[in-house]
């Protein structure tokens, strides 16, 4: 069965999903022949390396998959004649909860990613790119596969491509659906065929990164944006945005949960929350209120109602003690039991810990415990108090930042709403601490140390 698209909302400006309407979007003969495709490839591969870098860092172009690292200063870091090979690395592993904004590109506008990754390969003297796909998005998996063979088949990709005398080779890596895969140096690991965890940093991976030679990893909206900058100019995309040069051009925001049309909207970058959540998706649910919302994906923390006056860009996020991270707006109304998102929040990333880092793997694990706990009705004040403390015993203090992404929102959603979880607690009197059973032998040897210790 045919999928049916959803025409451009009023508000939206549409550049990285331009011609998502299009029947056959994913095709080469669309992209080409309705969408100008490949023309900022080719342009690219005409131009100087530095040309193509100055450009992209005059366009205001940030990572757009959490970080918001300026794009065209991250491939500035990529060492000169270093003698070794250099990679070019999408990441689409699109793990964040409530995230579904690049599966968009992937499933529908392919070939965009394809341009501006041979756009991008030309700007940092790459000959080998991989785009590094969530496995459940077969989908996605199936139409770049596709695409990449339609481009090959036109000489786009592999030796002398447009007949510029570069090469550029192009592979999907699925992934084994890990959201620690989302990080980049775990991404080069599981790329490698190792286990999915975070390198220490430095090296960093513009000096030693996949296969210990110089990459650049990228997410996908970042490296779509690529081609529009090259054709239009840096001054283009600067005016897409509604904020600063900071926060140049759109951004496709996924928004879900207690609204009346939830969806993915491209935005210019600095649209407000409240216009995006009431003009562009129709206001709450009929009967409801909003409550609160991640406004940048799980990892986020909470905005309550009160606060979503507020541009949807970094930097207006981040003076309001939050972040626009993926840009996937999880909506919360009058229904929803804060300390019970919370509970969830916790155990999802209690789940994905990789473990390597001891404040992680047991401060994830601890915090989702004693929210449970609370949630059961089985928890006391203390408890509450022991959480802000195990998230504050996480926060920067280990190799990623997943602890991180743990600790943010739960410590946004105690403070911000410690009533509901105060009115969960029992008092201390009421609570009978859990005896753990033991084993015979264990008893015997914990019964003997004890005697030991009494000498």
């Amino acid at each position: 069965m045919a999928q049916k698209l959803r025409p451009a909302h009023p508000l939206e400006t549409r550049v990285l999903l331009q011609g998502f309407d299009e029947p056959s979007s994913w095709t080469i003969d669309v992209y080409e022949k309705k969408l100008g495709g490949y023309a900022g490839a080719r342009k690219a591969v005409a131009m100087a390396p530095d040309a193509i870098i100055t450009e992209v860092k005059n366009s205001g172009l940030r990572g757009l998959g959490g970080a918001g690292f300026p794009a065209g200063m991250k491939w500035s870091f990529i060492p000169k004649n270093s003698g070794k090979p250099v990679y070019l690395v999408c990441n689409a592993d699109e793990g964040e909860p409530g995230t579904f904004k690049d599966r968009q590109i992937m499933e529908h506008m392919p070939h965009r990613l394809v341009d501006g990754m041979i756009s991008a390969a030309s700007a940092i003297g790459s000959e080998t790119g991989y785009i590094y796909v969530r496995c459940e998005l077969r989908l996605a998996i199936e139409r770049l596969e596709k695409a990449i063979e339609e481009a090959y088949a036109k000489g786009y990709l592999g030796k002398n491509i447009f007949g510029s005398g570069r090469n550029f080779d192009l592979t999907v890596h699925p992934g084994a659906g890990s959201y620690i895969c989302g990080e980049e140096t775990a991404l080069i690991e599981s790329l490698e065929g190792d286990r999915g965890q975070p390198r220490l940093k430095p090296p960093f991976p513009a000096v030693s990164g996949a296969f210990g030679c110089p990459t650049v990893v990228n997410n996908v909206a970042t490296l779509a944006n690529v081609p529009g900058i090259l054709l239009n100019g840096a001054e283009w995309f600067l005016k897409l945005g509604q904020n600063t040069p900071r926060s140049a051009g759109t951004f496709v925001y996924s928004v879900s949960g207690d609204v009346k049309n939830p969806g993915f909207y491209e935005l210019p970058l600095g649209t407000n929350l409240n216009v995006l959540l009431n003009e562009v998706c129709g206001g709450p649910l009929p009967g409801r209120k909003f409550k609160a919302c991640y406004p940048g994906g799980s990892s986020s923390p909470l905005l309550t109602a009160d606060e979503f006056d507020v541009k949807m860009d970094f930097d207006s996020l981040a003076a309001k003690g939050t972040m626009l991270g993926s840009g996937a707006v999880i909506v919360l109304d009058d229904r929803r039991s804060i300390p019970e998102v919370c509970m969830r929040t916790a155990r999802f990333y209690a789940h994905e810990s990789c473990g390597q880092c001891v404040p992680c793997r047991e401060g994830t694990k601890w915090t989702y415990l004693m929210i449970k706990r609370l949630v059961k009705g089985e928890g006391t004040q203390a408890d509450i108090d022991k959480a802000l403390q195990a998230c504050a015993n996480m926060a920067g203090k280990t190799i990623c930042v997943l602890s991180d992404a743990c600790a943010m929102p739960v410590t946004s959603m105690i403070k911000k709403f410690r009533a509901e979880f105060e009115a969960l607690a029992r008092p201390a009197s009421e609570v009978t601490p859990a005896v753990p059973k033991v084993s015979g032998q264990l008893a015997e040897l914990m019964a003997a140390v004890r005697e030991r210790q009494t000498r």
